[in-house]
């Protein structure tokens, strides 16, 4: 196995009534999040990666509703317990920001090997539930980053 790459995308997926869907971490029980996951390569775009990852995790067609780059990215420090899966003295990921937002609620087929349930909340309340201070910051940007939509 490869060590990862350490560029991330986070993807909020939201309705248009701004409910937000959490998924739980197979690894960590009760840690929940938006969908998340690093690049495949160094050449992926992020905006690739996060269509990925939507699909992946969550069995998602992007295409279903508007994928949008936010526009900005976090620097953090990688959780101790995961950076045996980067290189040697890797310690931070750069994470880039997407939404993508759905007319509404729509069925979710989780990957088994990665989370274990799913959950639609209001925004304010998802941003309460996650455990990642960058996955609590994009939700609480998310009535202001969100294009709303067409009437």
């Amino acid at each position: 196995m490869g060590w990862k790459i350490p560029i991330s995308v986070l993807v909020v997926i939201h309705t248009d009534a701004l409910d937000v869907l959490l998924i739980e971490r197979r690894d960590r029980p009760g840690f929940w999040q938006s969908v998340t996951g690093s690049l495949d390569a160094r050449d992926e775009p992020p905006v690739q990666a996060a269509r990925r990852e939507v699909r992946e995790e969550t069995g998602i067609e992007p295409a279903a509703g508007l994928l949008e780059d936010w526009g900005y990215s976090n620097r953090y420090e990688i959780f101790p317990h995961w950076r045996s899966r980067y290189g040697p003295g890797v310690t931070e990921n750069e994470e880039h920001v997407f939404g993508l937002r759905l007319p509404g609620r729509v069925p979710v087929v989780l990957s088994p090997r990665e989370h274990v349930r799913h959950e639609w909340l209001p925004w304010a309340e998802a941003a309460e539930r996650v455990f990642s201070w960058s996955n609590a910051e994009a939700i609480r940007r998310l009535p202001d980053c969100a294009t709303p939509p067409r009437r």
